[in-house]
């Protein structure tokens, strides 16, 4: 990876991996918190999607975090916005739930960026295969909102 150890690229780009790695465990979080509060019929599946969810999130805050040590730099403690918004309804649980996916993509966008300004590929890759991975999650949680049998966006996103 081209990043030298004195270049002022490589602060701006921890920090901006320290912000994924925070975002990303207050998704651990998150998710977990709601796997909790499903109920009705569909519980079952939902709850799985969630927990299934919170470990992924987990390998992404894991992630960032090595590419941080990788850069030299030391992973934040810190974990991001955890409001609890006491709206438990399904539908209101999956809407914050695109909310927080939508940031995510905003801040693996905004870490590409980053990498192609500093020329590196190994950060360019990393960022681009996380944005698609985050456009997944946008999708199921799209479908999921949508009535049976509705093809339609529930949300009309821009796929990244």
């Amino acid at each position: 990876m081209p990043l030298d150890a004195d270049s002022p690229q490589r602060e701006v780009i921890i920090a901006k991996l320290n912000e994924i790695v925070e975002h990303e465990l207050a998704g651990v979080v998150r998710y977990t918190h709601y796997s909790f509060m499903i109920f009705g019929y569909s519980r079952i599946p939902v709850v799985s999607w969630f927990r299934s969810a919170a470990n992924e999130t987990l390998l992404h805050a894991t992630e960032a975090g090595e590419m941080i040590t990788m850069l030299g730099g030391h992973p934040s403690l810190g974990i991001g916005n955890l409001l609890e918004t006491h709206k438990h309804d399904m539908a209101e649980i999956l809407n914050e739930s695109m909310d927080f996916e939508l940031e995510g993509i905003e801040r693996y966008r905004e870490l590409l960026s980053l990498a192609e300004e500093a020329g590196s590929i190994t950060l360019e890759e990393y960022a681009r295969r996380l944005i698609s991975e985050e456009a997944v999650h946008v999708s199921d949680i799209d479908k999921m909102l949508r009535r049976p049998g509705e093809v339609d966006q529930a949300i009309k996103t821009e796929a990244p």
